[in-house]
């Protein structure tokens, strides 16, 4: 199991128990260390999710109740400007995270009756974007970006600079989108300064995970 696929089902696990877990427990059920399983709680502490440690019978690691979402209802009308909305930063390359905008989309889509859906299509008939920025990067970088940065992971690079081509260990830090092209404020890890790339000219990117089991 890759260990954006165990964050993901740590954080899952948690949220379906009434009692806290301990983490031997949790290094039991993932079939990692104790050692991992701490480092894996970190990066979801990391990433907003709120945990606590409690004491006592029953206690362990738990997840906040209030974490999960309540259920939402759209109007046909709201769901179109919603999806027409996030489409549009998609289409227009605005935002480089697509793969979880793309699954929200699907999610919001899929609670609407189907003749809301069939308004919902009629709606968005109606609208029309015009001019989508030239410049962009490749599925594969967008996915490695996006999750580096839900990840707060470390992000090896090929940058076409230019005078040339090279290898980087960078760890993002902002993303500023402009109209005709997405910049990316990192530090570059192996010179440890700040940097800032375009989007567009990562020719390759995969997340590094370093030491840690995967």
């Amino acid at each position: 199991m890759q260990r954006s696929q165990r964050l993901f089902a740590i954080a899952e696990y948690l949220r379906g128990r009434r009692t806290g877990v301990t983490a031997a427990e949790l290094a039991e059920r993932f079939e990692v260390t104790i050692r991992t399983i701490f480092r894996d709680l970190d990066a979801l502490r990391e990433s907003s999710i709120p945990l606590n440690a409690e004491r006592g019978r029953g206690g362990g690691i738990v997840l906040d109740r209030s974490y999960s979402l309540p259920p939402v209802n759209f109007s046909p009308r709201e769901a179109a400007l919603l999806i027409t909305a996030c489409g549009w930063l998609a289409n227009m390359r605005v935002i480089p995270f697509t793969t979880a905008l793309d699954s929200a989309l699907d999610k919001v889509r899929a609670a609407l009756s189907t003749s809301s859906q069939r308004q919902l299509l009629e709606h968005m008939k109606t609208l029309k974007f015009i001019g989508v920025p030239a410049h962009t990067a490749s599925p594969q970088v967008r996915r490695a970006l996006e999750q580096a940065w839900f990840e707060n992971a470390t992000l090896q690079i090929r940058y076409a600079g230019s005078r040339e081509t090279t290898t980087r260990h960078v760890r993002l830090q902002s993303v500023v989108m402009e109209r005709s092209e997405t910049l990316l404020n990192c530090l570059d890890l192996d010179k440890n300064e700040p940097r800032q790339f375009r989007l567009e000219r990562i020719e390759r990117a995969e997340v590094v995970h370093g030491t840690q089991d995967s």
